[in-house]
């Protein structure tokens, strides 16, 4: 079940940043007493004994005028609203009420009220409670029509565990992922405008989505599930978002569709990472001879098959709209060679070039996915991962920091979806990143894997 969302808003300089770390239980989010310092939103997954949410600072701007700032706010607290489960609304009690505290309330009020958002919990959260003598300022919060204000202090953490068990109240433990290998859940993932959607109605054979050449159509995950050759799949077409309106509410729009994007990840067993060739291969083709060119990914890309990696799904990358390219029979290798350069550590990825508009290799996608998660779920015997790599160690054994011998003597797989290899051995903490790569490097060329993360541990052999 996907996690639900708390976002802290609240007019500048009232600690939303300092709560924001305090609640996470650790320092993310920059911290300063100047109004309008966070830029870009931060978010972190919390947890609160077993109780785990996503955590949202939605901390404001550095407006060219007074007024464009409170536009601002205004539009952040109503796409909180709308994208939240649960609303933090932090007010300052050393500062004491002010008028766009008023106004802040007022929309709140008027907003959770309607039908589609009277589900959501409001918390007022008063900040900045740092001794007794701060509480003398909680009455006048009552005027704001919100309920009690829950005393706190982000600072020295003054109920903190509290404001917390309020979070969660209604939010259930984290379950433990269930494995199950006859349903296959794979998530369409990518930056706005690359050609998810138009992928996920070719696969599915059905306008179930919309699709058109205006990022941002997509605003939520939707689930499609169909039979492909007898297998049932769940396809999650995520939101890519990014709506032209107003450029400030088009900011928290993209922000909240990274949250969702995140959750859709989450939730998958294989995350498809479409990226648009157009955008891409264009940065080559200045070039005569393609493999003296320097190459990155956007920003975003990156960012997208790292928290897939870090969340150890299974990845296939889709380069879409393959069709707009001017390529010859090296042109894929080369981007495949250049965009494995760039992320280097993930030289496990699949690639499959495609075009949504033409069809072409669209079908070979689902096969592809399937290989993948079928990876993710294999389970190597023990004997054949000892024979094969206990060989190689005694070869190239690790090297040891303190000079002492370091002795592996037995290797099993822990578990599998996603899978865990682990090692025992007199000395773990003694095992250094480059040597966990070469070892990685070995499973990967003995037992495939091809697609996806693997976790190594090493434990102290008794």
């Amino acid at each position: 079940m996907p996690l639900k969302i708390a976002a802290i808003v609240g007019r500048p300089n009232v600690g939303k940043s300092s709560l924001f770390n305090r609640l996470l239980g650790k320092k993310v989010a920059i911290v300063h007493n100047q109004p309008g310092v966070t830029r870009d939103r931060n978010y972190g997954e919390a947890d609160w004994n077993g109780k785990k949410f996503f955590l949202i600072d939605t901390g404001g701007y550095v407006p060219s005028s007074k007024d464009t700032f409170e536009a601002a706010i205004r539009e952040q607290v109503k796409i909180s609203i709308d994208e939240a489960d649960i609303i933090l609304f932090a007010v300052d009690a050393k500062s004491g009420l002010t008028g766009l505290d008023f106004e802040i309330a007022e929309i709140l009020r008027k907003e959770s009220g309607k039908k589609t958002n009277k589900n959501k919990k409001v918390i007022l959260v008063l900040n900045k409670v740092d001794t007794k003598s701060d509480s003398e300022a909680k009455p006048d919060f009552f005027k704001l029509g919100l309920g009690e204000p829950f005393e706190v202090s982000a600072l020295v953490g003054r109920k903190s565990g509290d404001l917390l068990d309020l979070i969660t109240s209604n939010i259930e433990f984290a379950e433990s992922a269930k494995s199950d290998e006859s349903e296959s859940r794979f998530a369409i993932i990518g930056r706005p405008n690359v050609g998810k959607s138009s992928i996920a109605n070719a696969l599915t054979q059905s306008k179930r989505n919309i699709v058109t050449d205006i990022p941002g159509t997509t605003r939520d995950s939707t689930d499609t599930i169909f039979k492909y050759y007898g297998r049932e799949i769940t396809l999650i077409d995520t939101a890519g978002l990014r709506k032209k309106s107003r450029i400030r509410r088009s900011e928290s729009l993209e922000f909240y569709s990274v949250i969702r994007t995140h959750k859709s990840i989450e939730t998958c067993d294989v995350a498809i990472i479409v990226i648009d060739a157009s955008t891409i291969m264009s940065k080559l083709s200045k070039f005569i001879d393609p493999k003296l060119a320097t190459f990155k990914l956007s920003k975003e890309d990156v960012e997208i098959i790292n928290s897939a990696a870090e969340l150890k799904k299974g990845i296939l990358i889709v380069i879409n709209r393959w069709d707009l390219i001017e390529k010859d029979s090296k042109t894929a290798k080369i981007f495949e060679e250049k965009v494995k350069e760039h992320l280097k550590t993930y030289d496990w990825l699949p690639f499959l070039f495609t075009s949504a508009i033409t069809k072409q290799r669209v079908s070979k996608i689902m096969d592809y996915a399937l290989k993948v998660f079928e990876e993710r779920a294999k389970e190597v015997k023990t004997s054949e991962l000892n024979a094969k790599l206990i060989k190689i160690i005694r070869q190239s054994p690790p090297r040891s920091k303190s000079h002492k011998e370091i002795k592996i003597n037995y290797i099993t797989q822990l578990k599998h979806s996603p899978p865990v290899i682990g090692f025992f051995t007199n000395l773990p903490n003694e095992i250094e990143l480059n040597y966990k790569r070469f070892i990685e490097g070995k499973i990967r060329h003995s037992f495939g894997f091809k697609g996806v993360p693997l976790t190594l541990v090493f434990k102290k052999k008794n």
